[in-house]
């Protein structure tokens, strides 16, 4: 499905940025892998070279301007430019009541999770319309389609990235270019387990119990494996999808269903 395709991928050194680098690249995909995490990333690098993929890897922090021109300048030299472009990079914030967040805060959230996906677009989108095709996927999250109690920030960050996409798909519908967004709810990342150990500190509960509490809001009472969710990645941007596009699309176990 994705055979000599050159797929983009931020934050790839981990989560459903590390997993979905092996899943392109099992389908023959080239990949463009992007991180902060200078290690992390060198590994997936080094694993997937080692099964023969092609990859081009560069340590970017998305809120940096120069640092993702260059990366997608970097991709587009070696492989001739973006077929998929996966939005994937973000953070999370303490988990906490919006009166006791700060504006760096605020800051933080927006720079890394709203303007990296804005940036990442900003580069992706005229190397897409020169070529006539392509599709997008920003990595939003539940939370940028309802509330979030006590990750304000982090559901505004990602209201805002739906927003960018539907916007973005708007521009570029008659130009052989879709863009969607992916709207996974909890799930077993990195991000989750750090959030459970943050509030597990708080109430008392070890790891295990407050993974529960955490999936006692979602109607199918678990968080996703990632797994679950990178398959959707594969199959929104699946040539063969070609009538979707402008849309935010839960992975969430029925939570923004109720």
């Amino acid at each position: 499905m994705y055979q000599d395709k050159v797929v983009m991928i931020t934050g790839a050194a981990s989560g459903f940025g590390a997993m979905a680098a092996k899943r392109f690249a099992a389908q023959g995909a080239k990949l463009g892998l992007s991180d902060i995490n200078e290690v992390a990333l060198r590994d997936v690098v080094v694993g997937l070279e080692s099964d023969g993929v092609e990859v081009v890897s560069d340590v970017v922090n998305v809120a940096e301007e120069a640092q993702v021109a260059q990366h997608v300048a970097h991709i587009s030299q070696r492989f001739g430019g973006i077929d998929v472009g996966i939005n994937n990079a973000g953070i999370g914030h303490d988990v906490r009541p919006l009166q006791f967040l700060t504006t760096d805060d605020f800051d933080v959230m927006m720079n890394v999770n709203a303007k990296g996906v804005f940036l990442c677009m900003k580069y992706q989108i005229p190397l897409m319309q020169q070529a006539g095709v392509g599709a997008i996927l920003n990595v939003a999250s539940a939370a940028g389609l309802v509330g979030a109690a006590h990750l304000s920030l982090y559901a505004a960050a990602k209201h805002a990235v739906v927003g960018l996409t539907k916007a973005a798909a708007d521009e570029n519908a008659t130009r052989g270019i879709r863009v969607n967004a992916l709207c996974p709810s909890f799930s077993a990342t990195p991000m989750v387990d750090e959030m459970a150990e943050v509030v597990g500190t708080r109430t008392g509960l070890n790891r295990e119990d407050t993974l529960k509490q955490i999936a006692s809001r979602v109607p199918m009472r678990r968080v996703s494996e990632p797994e679950e969710v990178v398959q959707a990645m594969l199959w929104i941007n699946a040539p063969e999808n070609s009538f979707m596009t402008g849309q935010a699309i839960a992975i969430d176990g029925g939570l923004t269903a109720v």
